[in-house]
Parts: structure tokens; sequence; C-alpha cells
């Protein structure tokens, strides 16, 4: 098992993207700040989407423009199509990931074609990156389907088989619904690991049916060295039905943290930002810590 794993912030793009209140340019970039000061070492900052389909993600090109130079973190554009990808390989990010959905009906609904067409499209948008951006691949609902049901691991395998002739700088799986368990996790981690070795592997968790730390535990055991989380656990998928929110990063670094695995993190500056993001989307939103505070108090709390 790894002593130190990198958290990707994702509340800037997966966050937001499914919330009716919509959030001012500012406020967005207010979000990014917040989370490079917590010490993230990799955001997702927006997808590069049509804004009718998803209204939150508008303002894509004016948030990459307006991104903070002065810092070590990495920027990350997600991309769902061919004109998506080339925005983002434009926007002078670090990094784009583009999403291929491991079944058919989910993929349509998703990005308009099927999974097949997507990883066709996927390898000839990756074989002809000429800028200086690493191209990454997630595979969403990786342990099931909204409207499919469950997600064999040979269909998963196949998918992935069709992602990895591309060679992406690093693969992530996607439980896009929130219905893995722990031993889902760590079967199709270990079915990966078998035939790629190498390639370094990223977990995107939904807490949809409250399995979602115990799934990033035993990503953790499993050598994933990456896990996409965020602030206060918002999020969800405009084209899944009931997707609800992400890992909290709050909650996440508290256990990794408090287990000795090193994160990067700030424990503090993540309940700030994710009480930041709950007075900008004016709800409550699902982190537990934020809500609960860190342990041991401090001396000074409690004078």
């Amino acid at each position: 098992m790894n002593n130190s794993v990198e958290i990707i912030e994702v509340s800037p793009r997966d966050g937001i993207q499914n919330e009716k209140k919509l959030l001012s340019l500012a406020t967005k970039l207010e979000m990014i700040q917040r989370s490079i000061d917590a010490g993230a070492s990799r955001i997702e900052v927006t997808s590069f989407v049509n804004p009718k389909r998803v209204p939150q993600m508008a303002e894509a090109d004016e948030i990459c423009a307006a991104l903070p130079k002065d810092t070590d973190c990495k920027y990350i554009g997600l991309a769902l199509n061919k004109r998506g990808f080339e925005r983002a390989c434009n926007a002078g990010l670090d990094e784009v990931n583009f999403v291929v959905v491991a079944s058919d009906t989910f993929s349509q609904k998703n990005q308009g074609t099927d999974t097949e067409t997507g990883l066709s499209l996927f390898n000839e948008l990756a074989g002809n990156v000429s800028d200086p951006i690493a191209v990454g691949v997630t595979i969403a609902a990786a342990f099931g389907c909204p409207f499919e049901g469950e997600m064999p691991i040979e269909r998963l395998m196949k998918v992935v088989d069709g992602c990895m002739e591309a060679n992406p700088f690093e693969l992530a799986i996607a439980d896009t619904i929130g219905v893995a368990t722990p031993k889902d996790i760590k079967e199709r981690i270990n079915a990966i690991r078998q035939h790629y070795p190498d390639v370094p592997l990223r977990l995107h968790l939904h807490n949809t049916r409250n399995t979602g730390l115990a799934n990033a535990w035993a990503g953790v055991e499993a050598g994933v060295a990456a896990l996409d989380s965020s602030f206060g656990g918002v999020g969800g998928c405009p084209f899944a039905p009931a997707a609800t929110g992400n890992i909290a990063t709050e909650d996440l670094v508290y256990m990794l943290e408090r287990a000795g695995i090193s994160t990067g993190v700030d424990l503090t500056k993540a309940i700030d930002a994710a009480q930041f993001i709950e007075d900008a989307l004016d709800k409550t939103v699902p982190g537990m810590v934020m809500k609960a505070g860190v342990f041991p108090q401090s001396v000074a709390a409690n004078t």
C-alpha cells in the first residue's frame, strides 16, 4: 500500500456541474484558488461541453484564461467529444481528460454515441495531439450503468484494452453512479494491473450508496495512487439518474492522514473550502468532517 496518495480536486467541475444554482465566474475562480491554497496538486477546473446541456460549464474558456499561473498545481480539462477535446488542448491546460463510457446506453445519453465509436474517437484524438498536453482517459460507468445495470468485468476490460491502445498517461475508472463495494474495487483494479502493470491508475468515486470512503480505502490498498474528490462532497452527473455527490475531500484527507498516508492537502483549509462552497450553493452539502471538525481539537479551540 502506498504511503502517499494524490488527491485530484474536482469540485470546480464535477462538483458543480449538476447544480441548479449557477455560480459566477468569480466564485468558480475562488473555488480553484482555495483548492490551490489547500494544497491540491491537480485540479479539474472545467468541462468543455455544450453550455445548453450543462449550463454550469458555460465559462470554460474564460476560466482557463484566468487561472493562476504562479503555482505548481496542474490544471485538467474534461472533454466528451472532438470539439471539447480540441478546445481543451487550445486552452493552455496541463492535461485533457477524455471520457469513454463503458455501456452503450449511457454513452448515447452522455455523449451521443456508442462505446465503440467513443473508443475510436479517443484513439484518433490522442494520436493527433502535438501540443505539450498530457492526455488521460476516464472510463465512466465502470462498475455499473444506470440504464443497463451490472457492468461485467469482461466488458470493462474490453473498454480498458481499447483505451490503452492510445497509450494514455493515466487511466481513471469511475463509479459514476456509486454502486461499487470494496470487493468490486479490488477485483477491477487487480484485473487491470494484470494486463497493464505500469499505467498510473486513478479512481473517481461517488458516494451515492455511502460506500465512497470504503471504496477509496480499498483502492489505496490495491495500489491506486490518485483519487478524485470534491470539497463538501458536492457533485453528480446531469445524465445519470440519482448520481449524487463525490466523496468529500476533507473527509478523505482526514481518513488518509489519520492512517499515516500523506495527501499534501491541508485539512483545515479543505474544511474552509467546503464551507465556502456550501455558502455559495446556499444548501447543506454532504461532507461530514466539515460539520464535526478535526480531531483531536486543539486546546485553544476548547477555551
